[in-house]
């Protein structure tokens, strides 16, 4: 099994948190769809922010500020609901 390393080194902030690489946040900059902020609402509390940032291509940092602006604007609720009637959809 052959092994493909990275081009661009993975670096991390004084937090412990890894900085934009284009390997691992595909979705940087790119505009949030609605199943995004539900998945992102639903799942920060169970996963915590890196994991989810990692399922969502975007960085840690990213993912944290969108949650809690979501919260000061007070559509957290709204999103975090939402994740289930994007997961009923896919069922039926």
């Amino acid at each position: 099994m052959e092994v493909t390393l990275p081009v661009q080194p993975v670096q991390y902030d004084g937090c412990g948190r890894m900085m934009y690489h284009p390997d691992f946040h595909p979705n940087q900059g790119k505009p949030w769809s609605k199943e995004e902020l539900a998945y992102a609402c639903k799942f920060h509390e169970y996963d915590g922010f890196r994991c989810v940032a990692m399922a969502l291509g975007r960085t840690e940092t990213t993912v944290r500020t969108k949650v809690y602006k979501l919260q000061k604007e007070g559509m957290y609720d709204t999103y975090r609901d939402l994740w289930e009637a994007f997961a009923a959809a896919t069922i039926s």
